[in-house]
């Protein structure tokens, strides 16, 4: 064995501790033995890409056209604060496709320059988006 190999030409001699840096913590220590997470953000992107979204649904013109008789009724009759459940499609941020919410509430009035109907909380919809209006306005009525 050399004297090289088992360090006794220095093994006699103290620790070195510096003058110009504080020593580190065993937190710090530590940390420089952690896991290093090299995909950072791969899960996230894989759960992303399995989220589902739906395809909008095009409306024919008979339903497009059940849907109008349907706010015009509403509006002619919102003094009586009769509640509106509005089923639309919301455009997702990150991909092609959306989803399909619900929405409750009593329609104020229809801005027919942005073609949007705005409920008296200010919640705006547009009016391209509703796939479906209910009420019980609607109750007896047949919609041809």
């Amino acid at each position: 064995m050399h004297k090289r190999d088992s360090y006794e030409d220095i093994i006699q001699f103290p620790h070195h501790v510096s003058h110009k840096r504080k020593p580190m913590t065993q937190y710090q220590r530590a940390a420089q033995f952690s896991p290093f997470a090299a995909l950072t953000g791969h899960h996230e992107a894989i759960c992303e890409t399995a989220r589902l979204t739906e395809e909008k649904i095009q409306l024919d013109e008979d339903t497009k056209e059940i849907l109008n008789k349907k706010l015009v009724l509403i509006l002619e009759n919102k003094k009586q604060r009769v509640p509106v459940k509005v089923t639309y499609f919301v455009q997702d941020l990150y991909k092609k496709g959306g989803s399909y919410q619900v929405y409750e509430g009593y329609l104020k009035e229809i801005d027919d320059i942005n073609h949007e109907i705005i409920f008296e909380d200010k919640t705006k919809i547009k009016i391209n988006n509703i796939l479906d209006i209910q009420s019980t306005l609607f109750l007896n009525i047949t919609w041809i």
